[in-house]
């Protein structure tokens, strides 16, 4: 067999085996989704106490990225078919420019999300006690840490199916973005991860979140202010008429919060405003016209004149596994706002991250690296001078 013919047939067997790793390579990736698409639901299946699956993924190998569709989850049992999770579009994929900062970290992106809370699905009879944490599944299906998170359109819902009448508490068009999760950037800062979040509730009150937080701690550490401002009350009638039988025909609702949390101690405040409300509904019977006429009438004597509000501040603070509401500053609250000066309507910018520090007793306290040294120091010295002195009797 001569050269020529030799070098012929390596060629030959060089395309081959081009062909087929080009064939492998591209019946892999056909093969893809549906390799990634039951991973993810085993996942999901193997969840104690819930079900759910998605539907379909899209890979994306150039950008490194997947996107989930149809992803559900709800608990076994449950008494509806709403489902507890709703995930129609997630895109998850490699967040690029933190690759030039030397981390590998992802970013995710939500589109119409929706979290629903049915009481009487998540009281089913299910051992809670074998219940796994449905979040870890979750995190488990996205493979790097998240550094950005982002929330278009989104909602959450608390509903009471049975109560009579049925509760339906939500907020809707939820925009979330939260950034900087991992520290890749100002890692010196104290909470270096940013979050901002608005949307709108039932009775179009309007959403406002915004603050820092430090998610690497086990406990994460935050400077968080929240309002929901200018809620129709009279969307809530369904909630009020069950938990205290009082409905409203006017009226307006805003709800404002300031908190901070160090090293697992919070401090804060929780502020409920109400202002032009009148009670008593149309419809209502004699004993509940009764007892809203007693409720308007305490309304009434309790309201600030200038601007025609009841308004209440309770102070939040203690450790986070025993959180204290000062009641007696909550009720003197009331009479201040009615009496001596007016609450603000919105939030009061009165705390910070550093309000949540807690020092030391100076018993507890840890004593500093050049303390123990000088003591050590001292400790060779003193067994220095006594080994001496023993070898000084010896020769006596």
């Amino acid at each position: 067999m001569n050269a020529s013919t030799k070098n012929k047939k390596q060629l030959r067997k060089k395309i081959l085996f081009s062909l087929i790793l080009v064939s492998a390579l591209i019946a892999f990736r056909i093969y893809l989704p549906t390799l990634a698409k039951n991973y993810i639901n085993k996942a999901l299946a193997d969840i104690p106490g819930y079900y759910g699956q998605i539907t379909d993924i899209d890979i994306a190998l150039i950008r490194g990225a997947y996107v989930i569709k149809g992803l559900y989850l709800n608990k076994v049992n449950a008494k509806t078919q709403v489902p507890f999770l709703n995930f129609p579009t997630s895109d998850i994929s490699v967040e690029w420019k933190s690759l030039f900062k030397g981390k590998v970290v992802s970013e995710v992106y939500m589109y119409d999300p929706e979290v629903i809370y049915v009481l009487e699905d998540m009281t089913s009879s299910v051992d809670s006690t074998s219940e796994e944490d449905w979040t870890k599944a979750l995190t488990d299906i996205i493979p790097l840490d998240i550094n950005h998170f982002e929330i278009q359109n989104g909602k959450i819902a608390y509903v009471e199916a049975q109560a009579d009448p049925t509760i339906d508490l939500q907020i809707n068009d939820i925009a979330l973005t939260a950034t900087n999760l991992r520290n890749i950037v100002a890692k010196k800062r104290t909470l270096p991860s940013s979050i901002t979040a608005t949307g709108s509730s039932i009775g179009n009150g309007d959403l406002s979140l915004k603050g820092n937080i430090n998610l690497l701690k086990k406990v994460p550490d935050m400077d968080i202010s929240f309002s929901l401002d200018n809620i129709n009350i009279t969307a809530l009638n369904d909630f009020t008429r069950h938990f205290a039988k009082i409905d409203t025909e006017k009226g307006d609702l805003g709800i404002f919060s300031e908190f901070a949390i160090a090293d697992g101690f919070m401090k804060g405040y929780f502020k409920l405003l109400m202002a032009d409300t009148k009670f008593i509904g149309a419809e209502d019977g004699v004993l509940e016209k009764i007892w809203e006429g007693l409720a308007g009438f305490f309304k009434m004597i309790l309201k600030n004149q200038n601007t025609g509000a009841v308004a209440v501040k309770a102070p939040l603070e203690g450790d986070l596994n025993n959180i204290q509401t000062a009641v007696l500053p909550a009720i003197g609250s009331i009479f201040k706002n009615a009496f001596i000066k007016a609450f603000k309507d919105g939030i009061d910018e009165e705390i910070e991250y550093k309000d949540a520090f807690v020092e030391k007793n100076i018993e507890d306290e840890e004593e500093p690296k050049w303390f123990e040294f000088r003591k050590k120091r001292k400790l060779r010295k003193a067994q220095k001078e006594n080994a001496i002195k023993n070898v000084n009797q010896s020769d006596i």
